[in-house]
């Protein structure tokens, strides 16, 4: 099942990255538009919020699994794998955990903040861009 699921999910990555690149690079301005209200207003959509998400776990867990492999091919002892494992677990679990926190909360104008605190484009009626409105 693991061998499936590097072909499959290493298949559909580089959909993934290439459609991610393509909205990125490509559309309108291309790489002179990308900045911080880019990446705002690309996460106001629901649609990237999930697209991205989906990229983060699958990139992780086809990471790991190749980790994986290479812990069992490399590691001596029983013990050392074991050791290995965990390590790589608890951080990739840490990863995920808090990239796919920071893709659902993320909030580049929150309405607590100190108005001279809060970015430029925060205070003008164009926040974050108008990348969510192009889907």
């Amino acid at each position: 099942m693991a061998w499936l699921f590097m072909r499959w999910s290493g298949a559909l990555l580089v959909v993934l990255i290439f459609v991610h690149l393509f909205t990125n690079l490509m559309l309108d301005d291309g790489i002179q538009e990308i900045d911080f209200a880019f990446g705002a207003g690309k996460w106001r959509h629901p649609f990237w919020q999930w697209f991205d998400l989906i990229m983060l776990w699958l990139a992780m867990l086809h990471g790991i699994n190749g980790l994986r492999v290479i812990i069992n091919d490399y590691a001596d002892t029983a013990r050392a794998r074991l050791m290995l494992k965990a390590v790589l677990l608890t951080c990739s679990a840490a990863i995920i955990a808090l990239g796919s926190l920071v893709i659902f909360t993320f909030d580049p104008c929150p309405t607590q903040a100190a108005t001279e605190s809060l970015p430029a484009f925060c205070t003008s009626l164009s926040c974050c861009g108008d990348f969510g409105q192009r889907i």
